[in-house]
């Protein structure tokens, strides 16, 4: 949901609001969707896993959740979306029979904020959605004032800080792998000394924009680490990937041709290392200080590269250091 969004009346634009509608029955999901497709964004799932599945393309602001499903109970699948650290805020409000205390007893028990009993009435339905979908974007807006870099406009250290350990445990818990991105800019310091700082300025807003543009999954995020330096954490990623989106990053970065006339490679450019935290039994703090020191690698090897211990993952990729660079001088 966008966080600053209001209209002319200084009312809350909810309209591109996300609402999944999590229901076995079809002519459920229609039923609803002709109620509220007319104010807000509605995505429809059949099961729990096409729910989860739905999560990785396209992160809701709200869920409707039916408390049966044919492959797992609601109270299962909402336990299921706590424990994933980018939907524990998302309120979840269940669909439950008529006079059916243990169904509403579930609710709160597993997270549920609220529940809207069947047959549903629509205009029941539209409250209920509007009023959670307000509270949300109110927090929203407060976490923003909390959690993001006034300049850049990217997630600041604090949210890293906090939202790293909780990946780390989800990582472990999903047994998989999250990826971690270190970002720097080439050459910044010369930059603010020949074009000024409020040049400066402006390039960071542009470069921190370029790499979020280039994170296509809605869990996937960056911060701005400190100075001229960015973290992007890539959740569900190995090194393949994370070799993948950091030259993504990379080559979005040179493209913009951001004239730096005190660079050897004329233009504003970036060093990128990488590490996941499963090679890493440390903590993702030491997989942070890991993803730095490849950035070294790259940034003393000739800057404008991407550096990461892809040999780890795949023993044909050699370097005489052991390492894998993308030189692109």
């Amino acid at each position: 949901m966008p966080l600053s969004q209001l209209n002319d009346n200084a009312e809350l634009d909810l309209s591109q609001s996300k609402i999944l509608v999590v229901d076995d029955q079809p002519i459920n999901i229609q039923m609803i969707y002709n109620v509220l497709s007319k104010d807000y964004v509605v995505l429809g799932a059949t099961s729990g896993e096409e729910a989860i599945e739905v999560f990785k393309d396209n992160l809701p602001d709200l869920i409707l959740l039916d408390v049966f499903l044919p492959d797992m109970t609601g109270k299962e699948l909402c336990s299921r979306f706590k424990e994933i650290v980018e939907l524990g805020n998302i309120p979840i409000i269940f669909v439950v029979s008529i006079n059916q205390q243990d169904e509403e007893d579930v609710c709160w028990q597993c997270g549920g904020i609220d529940f809207i009993t069947k047959p549903i009435s629509p205009l029941t339905l539209k409250n209920r959605v509007k009023s959670h979908l307000t509270l949300k974007f109110q927090t929203d807006m407060l976490e923003k004032l909390v959690f993001i870099d006034g300049l850049t406009g990217v997630f600041n250290r604090r949210y890293l800080d906090i939202h790293l350990d909780k990946q780390t445990c989800e990582s472990k818990r999903q047994h998989n792998d999250t990826a971690i991105l270190m970002i720097d800019i080439d050459f910044f310091k010369l930059f603010n000394d020949h074009y000024s700082h409020v040049r400066g300025d402006e390039a960071l807003k542009t470069v921190a924009e370029l790499i979020r543009s280039a994170l296509v999954r809605p869990l996937d995020f960056v911060c701005r680490y400190g100075g001229e330096e960015f973290v992007v954490v890539l959740p569900d990623t190995n090194i393949f990937g994370a070799l993948k989106v950091a030259e993504r990053i990379r080559k979005s970065v040179y493209d913009k041709q951001i004239e730096h006339v005190c660079s050897p490679h004329k233009f504003v450019t970036v060093s990128i290392g990488a590490s996941t935290f499963l090679e890493n039994d440390e903590g993702s703090n030491h997989t942070v200080e890991e993803a730095d020191g490849y950035l070294y690698q790259a940034k003393k090897a000739g800057r404008n590269q991407v550096c990461c211990p892809v040999e780890r993952f795949y023993k044909t990729a050699k370097n005489l250091d052991g390492t894998h660079l993308i030189n692109n001088k």
